[in-house]
């Protein structure tokens, strides 16, 4: 954009950082009709690889905004096998499946190009007429005041109501919010590569980990037609020693992968970090993605983290942006996240010190260990399942992860509940007659915060969709949560659980606690 177009006085929200969580955050927003305005210090696109797996529920976020990976074959691919860990002599110390469907109804594990995905993005962003992004332009302070906050850059002031610092690790948005970081004091450097093969060279579609003294390593798909390796930097080794690309190649040689039948896209040497922004409110400053957390990659949830960070505060920002809901209600924002996030980052960095062993004997006792617990049956580290932490959900199930399955409307073909509906927001009850007695204005809070009423069987009231559950999935999901009536956030996440007659209060609670009035 020229500086010569004119800028608008004052925008709903300045998003700070144009990679994919900003992106999001920005398509999330500008699809439910808000003003924002995004500020770039670079003129394009980051052009290489960075994060390369993600799992189920991102894949949700993505069919959220019309990117689910069934519709991008070219970028993402589904990995429905194990994760092999093995020692330096080839020993199996664990086997971690990835396989199968989780509970958002896509595969537990997905590789993808993340190039690709962004443009995809950047797309869906440039097709919003209410969302416009400023590249080349350097945010360099930031002013709060008693209407919202200005964002300083080099080439111009922005005046918005809220700002979201999404602008990384190093973030400038978290320091001048004043937002302390809380650091785990956890630091390894490692070399990540990526290949596209030549013609004649294919990559096994496998996942593995070298738990290997000599050199830790991964392997894993790189998206459609690429293969990534990362390769742990050794005491004696200096940054500079492995961070070229002579280097690379000859770690890669023991893989049959050479400048002959290969291109090798990139190599970066990165620090695997772990640590959490204490708060992550300052007033109409919020921050989201790596500005708010990083963690080591071992467990693939980086970037998953920033995405549900988007999901999170989409709707609850826009909820207040509309009127319908205090400020206060952004408070959850942190508290429910952040929670989610510490059990994610401390899982990362036990995966991490099982990995990066260097020392013979500590890792001769770890491989022992392992190869005895795997023996006898143990099952492998299993990713935490922390929920969300205090905020916008009530009772034993509130803050959990909801299911996705497939249903029926009105005889049409089976889709995505998602899809079928609108969003995931929802009210669901096994039985059209939980939700007969609704009261008008408590309907009406529902639709307004994109929340549905929706039933599973039961005589048509005509103001409520009654779809078939194709597959039993939410029968099997009411089983689950002795419950009969549940409602579902639109993050995905679920708010309460009832029983028959309790679809009026627990709708009057939800719109309650958004409101502010409880």
């Amino acid at each position: 954009m020229e500086l010569s177009q004119a800028l608008p006085p004052r925008v709903d929200v300045v998003v700070v950082g144009f990679g994919p969580v900003g992106k999001l955050l920005a398509i999330q927003l500008g699809q439910r009709g808000h003003e924002v305005l995004v500020v770039e210090r670079y003129a394009g696109n980051y052009p290489l690889p960075r994060a390369v797996t993600h799992c189920s529920d991102f894949a949700r976020i993505l069919q959220s905004v019309g990117l689910a990976p069934s519709a991008i074959p070219e970028i993402t691919e589904p990995y429905d096998d194990l994760y092999v860990w093995r020692n330096g002599d080839g020993d199996t110390l664990v086997e971690v499946d990835w396989s199968g469907r989780g509970e958002s109804g896509w595969y537990n594990t997905y590789f993808f190009h993340q190039p690709t995905l962004e443009r995809r993005l950047d797309e869906l962003a440039g097709a919003l007429p209410n969302v416009r992004v400023l590249r080349g332009f350097e945010a360099v302070g930031l002013t709060p005041h008693e209407e919202g906050c200005t964002v300083h850059t080099r080439r111009a002031s922005l005046e918005a109501r809220w700002v979201v610092g999404a602008d990384g690790a190093n973030s400038q948005v978290r320091e001048w919010a004043g937002l302390e970081w809380h650091d785990e004091g956890y630091f390894y450097d490692w070399l990540v590569v990526d290949v596209k093969p030549g013609p004649g060279l294919s990559f096994p579609h496998v996942a593995a980990q070298a738990c290997d003294v000599r050199r830790p390593s991964t392997m894993v798909p790189g998206g459609p037609g690429r293969r990534r390796w990362e390769f742990m930097r050794l005491p004696a080794e200096t940054r500079e020693e492995l961070n070229d690309s002579a280097k690379a190649w000859e770690l890669l040689e023991p893989y049959g992968v050479t400048p002959d039948n290969a291109e090798l896209e990139r190599h970066a040497v990165y620090t695997f970090q772990a640590g959490w922004a204490k708060r992550w409110r300052a007033g109409r400053v919020l921050l989201a993605g790596d500005a708010a957390h990083l963690m080591p990659p071992f467990a693939g949830q980086g970037l998953g983290a920033g995405v549900r960070d988007v999901m999170n505060l989409a709707w609850k920002l826009d909820a207040v942006l509309r009127g319908l809901a205090p400020e206060a209600l952004l408070d959850s924002y942190g508290s429910e996240r952040r929670h989610h996030v510490e059990a994610f980052v401390r899982f990362s960095m036990t995966l991490g010190q099982v990995i990066c062993m260097t020392d013979a004997d500590e890792a001769a006792a770890r491989d022992r260990g392992l190869i005895a617990e795997r023996s006898a049956g143990s099952p492998p580290p299993a990713p935490p399942r922390p929920g969300l932490g205090p905020g916008v959900h009530r009772g034993q199930w509130g803050g959990a992860l909801a299911r996705q399955g497939r249903v029926r409307v009105a005889g049409a073909a089976p889709e995505f509940f998602d899809d079928a509906i609108g969003g995931p927001g929802a009210l669901v009850a096994r039985n059209s007659r939980s939700l007969a007695g609704l009261p008008a204005d408590v309907r009406s809070a529902l639709r307004d915060l994109r929340v549905r009423p929706v039933a599973l069987s039961g005589p048509d009231p005509g103001d409520v969709p009654v779809v078939e559950d194709v597959d039993g999935t939410y029968a099997a999901w009411l089983d689950e949560l002795g419950a009969d009536v549940v409602l579902v956030r639109p993050d995905f996440h679920v708010f309460a659980t009832g029983g028959e007659t309790s679809a009026a209060s627990l709708a009057a609670d939800f719109v309650g606690l958004v409101h502010g009035n409880l």
